[in-house]
């Protein structure tokens, strides 16, 4: 389907810089622009590609002043970032959903399903799972007994999702995740770990996005919670009996322990490491690599921190300086403690 400039403009609220008739039918990165394709510029460091890109149409920020002439048509809006992501929306939007029950997948008897639901070959749906109007199960991926699955979820090859939890509507499971694995729970004993059953669930709110093998555990009892809008990554692991707030971001490889509570619009970057039974405070930002381990800080949350144990950003900053410097500081001190140790027999020999 082709778009002009100006309906481009009108649906994103910007305005057109150039051949409004401008036709596109595709997207492509403005380095690989190719005709018929609309980009979006809103990096600094690749203002260079503008000047050569094939597009035919290019989304910039308002304040974007070429200092060469452009010869794609350019629409400017007040975040090109955003705009883009609108415009994607739109496109995914307009790809017919597929429906239908295969013959080929396993559905209980007693699962109910809705409308307009699309069963794989070798999707599996057990006993007293239900399946609402619109989801998507995709091959090899399996809804555990009672489960019940939100309206125009989709559920991708090899999820699993596990007896009695929870998932709302318009969420994505992607390749492999796992929810409602049993919690990491063993008792000591003279004779070596006894496993404590995890007799709890997952639940899981509307509009969460969970990625390939992440794994969300189901809680000792009660709940683990992903609240509305959570958008986690790859290779995720959530602990039993964890709460995390609404809209909070979690890049690759976080691990968060048991029994954490994880405030709202936080933004956990890769590899952090958020240590059981703490508080984060609402607004958290936490740069990769971070250790959690709770405190005051982390409680109040809107701030941003670095490091193990994580220090707000400005002192993390300071302190890596000074660690940086440690082998020469180490011979400025020998060198001060040698002349010191010279002083005093000075001064004991007069």
């Amino acid at each position: 389907m082709n778009f002009t400039a100006q309906q481009i403009a009108a649906y994103i609220g910007g305005t057109v810089d150039g051949d409004p008739e401008a036709s596109v039918n595709t997207f492509a990165k403005i380095e690989e622009g190719v005709a018929g394709a609309v980009s979006f510029l809103a990096n600094p460091q690749y203002d260079h590609y503008i000047y050569e890109t094939h597009s035919s149409v290019v989304l910039v920020n308002d304040d974007f002043k070429p200092v060469q002439p452009v010869s794609a048509t350019l629409v400017r809006v007040p975040n090109a970032y955003e705009a883009v992501s609108r415009l994607l929306q739109l496109y995914e939007s307009m790809k017919p959903r597929q429906t239908g029950i295969s013959t080929l997948a396993f559905v209980a008897e007693t699962a109910k399903i809705g409308k307009d639901v699309y069963l794989a070959p070798f999707a599996v749906v057990e006993d007293g799972a239900e399946i609402g109007d619109g989801a998507m199960i995709y091959p090899h991926a399996t809804i555990g007994p009672r489960v019940k699955i939100g309206c125009k979820t989709v559920v991708y090859s090899n999820a699993v999702v596990y007896h009695d939890c929870v998932v709302g509507d318009d969420c994505i499971l992607h390749a492999g995740c796992v929810v409602g694995a049993d919690g990491f729970g063993f008792a000591p004993t003279a004779d070596g770990y006894e496993k404590i059953p995890q007799i709890g669930i997952v639940t899981i709110e509307d509009n969460v996005e969970i990625g390939a093998n992440t794994c969300i555990d189901r809680s000792t009892m009660g709940s683990t919670i992903v609240h509305r809008g959570v958008k986690l990554d790859n290779l995720i692991q959530i602990a039993h009996n964890v709460e995390i707030g609404a809209n909070t971001v979690m890049s690759a490889q976080v691990g968060v322990a048991g029994s954490c509570k994880v405030g709202e619009w936080c933004m956990l970057g890769g590899q952090v490491g958020v240590a059981g039974h703490i508080t984060l405070g609402d607004h958290l930002h936490a740069g990769a690599q971070s250790g959690l381990a709770g405190g005051r800080l982390l409680k109040k949350g809107n701030c941003t921190v670095m490091g193990y144990p994580a220090l707000e950003h400005q002192n993390f900053a300071r302190s890596a300086a000074v660690y940086k410097n440690l082998p020469e500081l180490q011979q400025r001190v020998n060198q001060l403690e040698r002349e010191i140790e010279e002083l005093k027999k000075s001064c004991q020999d007069k």
